[in-house]
């Protein structure tokens, strides 16, 4: 299982808008270096491309996907298929630990997003960072066989 890394967007501050960036550095144990998130099971948030896709054509309208407020676009992976397993972006690797479930905070940012988001895991998933490093888009993303 091969995909690209999409995108990458951050939040400086928690609340603060997303922002797009080409490249970041991931930190283990901690998650982008531009963010403060704690130490833990929901340290990256990765969406995947086609669910995104499908979530818009669902509203009838485009919307940039950092909308979403997720720190990976993943492009050709099944992210709901990779729970429990481990996945290689650049030389980082992160944990996937489950579903994001969407939030009211969905709907502040478009009427209708979070319903739109809760089938087919369209909200995208959760991950730890247990291996740090720079990622930059369009870099690989696979799944590590162990």
């Amino acid at each position: 299982m091969t995909g690209t890394l999409a995108g990458i967007a951050h939040r400086p501050t928690d609340g603060d808008p997303m922002i797009e960036i080409s490249e970041c550095h991931l930190v283990a144990g901690r998650g982008l270096d531009t963010e403060n998130r704690k130490a833990g099971k929901r340290e990256v948030t990765l969406l995947s491309k086609q669910s995104w896709v499908d979530t818009c054509h669902e509203l009838g309208t485009e919307l940039p996907w950092w909308t979403r407020r997720a720190n990976f676009l993943i492009d050709g992976i099944d992210l709901a298929a990779c729970v429990g397993e481990t996945l290689a972006v650049g030389s980082a690797r992160i944990q996937i630990h489950g579903e994001t479930r969407p939030c009211q905070l969905m709907d502040d940012q478009h009427q209708g997003l979070r319903k739109a988001l809760e089938p087919a895991w369209r909200g995208g998933v959760t991950g730890q960072v247990l291996t740090g490093g720079k990622v930059l888009v369009g870099e690989a993303v696979s799944l590590v066989v162990d």
